[in-house]
């Protein structure tokens, strides 16, 4: 359903990067670059995540990262340690696989248009348009959270945004505000601008109407519906799983394994993990470990899009290891290897609660 049909769709654009201009961000380590590659980079870190999360992450990744072909060059296993706690770590493998992509088929340079950039692994409609906007001024529009925020609000947009009638409907208005817009339109301006009203005065919980540039012809705040846009999701019960996991140490290192990929952690190394202690006892017991020290450590919850896992770590430290090889996916890592290993943030967490405490 469409609420605001008649809105000041042609001064939208404008107000927008009028706003920018003068209040929106201006300094973050992304903005003033014209390079595709740092602007992917900092559109995929920015999916699901906080800017300030980001922003340490992403200056790290590019000393280490510095260009595409750099990134192409270097393997999962050297890239991953750069995401580690960034979550959702499908991003970094997408992220490695169309760097290779781009050297590959491209000869190093990113494609020139939003369709083309968005057929690369890993980058949807909205990223492939807000790299094609940042980058080469093409005017393109985005629809991500913050911008269906702003949209559902300013045009009355109800229904569901992740139900596809729903998004069809933004997506058209999106284009047509863009077509209404003037031919000089700061695309780079309008796009941050957009990003930043969602992040700020038209937030979630408490929108600040009375700063907000929209307000004068804003359908949500004119019909006092606020709280009803955008259409909240149908909530479903978060599912629950248990696990325990097993920091076996032997002398100074202990037992890794590698998470296979795709999957949850995938690429990343963790703990051997096991439905329940019991079945940790046998797999010990099948590796010849001779306990020395057992300790059950206190439990340790984490939180994913889908189920809540609850972790229930067993320390011990063995005398002797008859199987001293591991399997393939599996390592001795030196504890003092520990901080450059590319741990899932959890598993960092109870490591570092054991050993840097």
């Amino acid at each position: 359903m469409l609420g605001n049909a008649q809105p000041a769709i042609a001064a939208f654009a404008a107000t927008v990067v009028q706003w920018q201009l003068r209040a929106g961000r201006r300094g973050l380590p992304w903005q003033h670059t014209r390079d595709p590659y740092r602007i992917w980079l900092s559109e995929i870190m920015l999916q699901q995540t906080q800017v300030g999360t980001v922003m340490g992450y992403y200056e790290r990744f590019l000393a280490r990262f510095p260009t595409v072909q750099d990134l192409a060059a270097a393997t999962q296993d050297e890239v991953m340690p750069y995401w580690a706690g960034l979550g959702y770590y499908a991003r970094a493998r997408n992220l490695h696989r169309c760097a290779q992509e781009i050297c590959q088929n491209w000869n190093g340079s990113f494609p020139p248009s939003a369709d083309e950039i968005m057929q690369l692994p890993g980058i949807g409609r909205s990223t492939a348009a807000a790299i094609a906007a940042f980058a080469y001024g093409q005017r393109s529009p985005i629809m991500d959270g913050n911008v269906k925020r702003v949209f559902t609000r300013y045009f009355g947009i109800f229904g569901d945004p992740s139900v596809r009638a729903t998004e069809k409907c933004l997506w058209e208005t999106a284009q047509a505000v863009v077509d209404a817009a003037p031919p000089d339109l700061d695309m780079t301006a309008y796009t941050q601008g957009l990003m930043d009203l969602g992040s700020s005065h038209c937030a979630r919980g408490r929108p600040d109407c009375a700063a907000c540039p929209l307000a004068t012809h804003c359908y949500a705040r004119l019909e006092s519906r606020q709280a009803e846009l955008p259409t909240p999701k149908k909530k479903k019960q978060s599912g629950q799983r248990q696990c325990a996991m097993l920091i076996l140490q032997k002398e100074n290192t202990i037992l890794l394994e590698q998470r296979p990929s795709p999957g949850i952690w995938g690429g990343l190394w963790s703990l051997p993990q096991f439905d329940d202690a019991e079945s940790l006892r046998i797999a010990c017991g099948n590796m010849g470990v001779e306990v020395a020290t057992e300790r059950k450590m206190a439990g340790l919850q984490h939180v994913f899009s889908h189920f809540k896992l609850h972790i229930e770590p067993w320390h011990i430290v063995s005398d002797q290891i008859e199987t001293t090889e591991p399997r393939p996916n599996q390592a001795w890592v030196s504890l003092n290897d520990l901080p450059a290993t590319a741990l899932p943030a959890p598993v960092k967490k109870i490591l570092d609660g054991l050993f840097l405490a």
